[in-house]
């Protein structure tokens, strides 16, 4: 496996593990502070954020082969 990939799949898993602590430890703050409106709370990821990250496997040595046709 290429060693970019294998860093840019850690770097990701570390990105989303740091945003879901970050998430978790905001909205347990926020039922303590108001727990009217926790119900109501929507969470910016912000530098946490993975999507820039997404689609890293999508290239020519992760794609799949499509079925033989039937003759």
């Amino acid at each position: 496996m290429d060693h970019t990939k294998r860093e840019l799949r850690q770097q990701k898993r570390e990105i989303k593990r740091a945003g879901g602590k970050r998430r978790r430890r905001l909205l347990k703050q926020g039922l303590a502070e108001r727990p009217e409106e926790a119900v109501d709370t929507v969470f910016d990821f912000g530098r946490y954020s993975s999507a820039k990250l997404n689609g890293i496997d999508r290239d020519s040595t992760r794609q799949r082969q499509a079925p033989p046709e039937p003759a």
